[in-house]
Formats: C-alpha cells, structure tokens, sequence
C-alpha cells in the first residue's frame, strides 16, 4: 500500500515541478536580467519607484474594493439561499454564469453599458441623454463584482449550512432577538467561509488585466495590467518578472496572515 501512495503522487510532484516550481524560478532568472539582456538590479530599483509603488497601491485598494463588494452582496444571499426550501435550484443559478466563458461575459457587458447599449437604450425611451457607463472605474467594480460573487456566496453558504438549526432555535428559545442570534452564532461561526471567499476573490481580483482593459480601459491600471503591457508590449521580460515575484510575494503574504488568524480562531 505504501508503494502504492508514493507511485499515486508522482504525477503530482511532476505537475508541480513542471507548471509550478520551474515557472517560478524562471521568473526570478529573468527578474535579475534588464531590457539589454544583461545581468542587473534594475528591475528591483524600478520597483520601488513612485510609479510601480502607486500601481501596486491601486490594485489593492481596487482589490479591497471589489472584496467588499461582493461581501457585501454575497453574505445576504449566502443566508437567503440557506434558509430557501430551493437550494439546490438557487445554487445552480449561481453556478451556472461561472461556465460561461469570462471574455464572453465580459463582451456581455461592453453590450450592456456601452454608449449604444442596453442602459442607454432605456434610457432615451425615458429621453434620458445617454451615460458614459463604459471604460470608468465604477464598471471595472461592477463586472469585477459580479464575476466574484459567486466565488464568495459558496464558502460562506457552506459555513451556514453546516451550523445546526437547533442551535439556531435554542438561541430563540433562550429569548435572543434576530440581530442577537446574528451577532453571537451565526457570524462566529460564518467566519471561517468568510476568510475563504475574502481568498479566492481577493487575491486574483490583485491581477485582474482583461477586465481592466475592455471595461475600464486606461481609467484602472493594477498590476496584472502592468505585467500584461511589460511581457506583451514593451517586450522587457524582466520587469514583467519582477513585478510578477511581488505579486506572489503579496499573495503568499495573504494566505499566510489568514491562515494565522483562522489557527488562532479556532485555538
């Protein structure tokens, strides 16, 4: 059986070596080489400039943002679909828009608040003078928004749905009202599922790029716009690098202050 184990996590270790470990060390290579080909801590001098400090700056405040967004509409929704008689057919209507294609829901969007879109259009049958919804911040935070929520509903529905419906009935029993009840069992015991969507919206909402371009165009810049522009347009592949180092620095750093606090929670 032992031999069995250590045979079944071979493609494993290759798959980390292959697309993790060697990625990874390629791009600390390529961070210590400047645009001229030649060995240099130019990169890292420039990465501590003004310019590259604001991008950073920028994206997590617009990660915070768009984080706190989607809590905001995704706990409600979380406890709604709880305590719905429906939640199978309600998590399938969330999960549902995650298959589509995110460039396809992105191009949804260009159609619904461009100049010509479906917004405007109601808009002049009120003879309404049209918006300029597109390429503004406020859009990148609205789709950003909406491509996460349903990242952020799911683990926080799983904490409540593991919380037992007795416990819920003894606090009412015991006499303590709806916000009561909220504020001593159920965010306590939510926070957990809390952390994990407050994860996996804000760490990837950190390097947001084809968003920032067909949505916000130049309005947002963060820095997964800035690594696209240093690999794709500049062609200078080791500042691209060493922006992408600080990003997996950043996120490394994330998970690590949640994973401490989530030990000290439970201790």
């Amino acid at each position: 059986m032992r031999n069995l184990n250590k045979f079944l996590i071979i493609p494993y270790l290759l798959w980390m070596i292959i697309f993790i470990i060697i990625p990874v060390l390629l791009l600390v290579y390529f961070s210590f080489i400047d645009i001229n080909g030649h060995f240099s801590f130019t990169n890292y001098r420039q990465v501590f400039s003004m310019k590259y400090l604001k991008m950073m700056w920028d994206s997590i405040f617009y990660a915070t943002l768009i984080t706190i967004i989607t809590l905001i509409i995704s706990y409600p929704a979380a406890y709604f679909i709880r305590s719905s008689k429906f939640q199978n057919i309600w998590l399938l209507i969330l999960i549902i828009p995650t298959w589509i294609n995110l460039l396809l829901k992105t191009y949804a969007f260009i159609g619904i608040l461009s100049h010509e879109g479906m917004i405007n259009k109601m808009l002049g049958i009120m003879h309404i003078d049209p918006l300029n919804l597109l390429f503004t911040s406020g859009a990148f935070l609205l789709v950003a928004s909406y491509i996460y929520i349903p990242f952020m509903i799911l683990p926080i529905f799983n904490s409540m749905k593991s919380i037992p419906n007795n416990l819920l009935q003894a606090s009412s029993d015991l006499g303590a009202n709806t916000f009561t009840t909220f504020r001593k069992i159920i965010l306590p015991l939510t926070k957990e599922g809390i952390m994990t969507g407050v994860q996996v919206t804000f760490i990837p909402a950190l390097s947001l790029f084809m968003i920032t371009r067909l949505i916000a165009g130049n309005k947002v810049i963060n820095i997964g716009t800035s690594i696209e522009e240093q690999f794709l347009v500049i062609q200078n592949y080791g500042m691209g690098s060493t922006i992408a180092i600080f990003l997996i620095v950043f996120m490394a750093f994330i998970l690590i202050i949640t994973k401490s606090k989530e030990t000290n929670g439970r201790g």
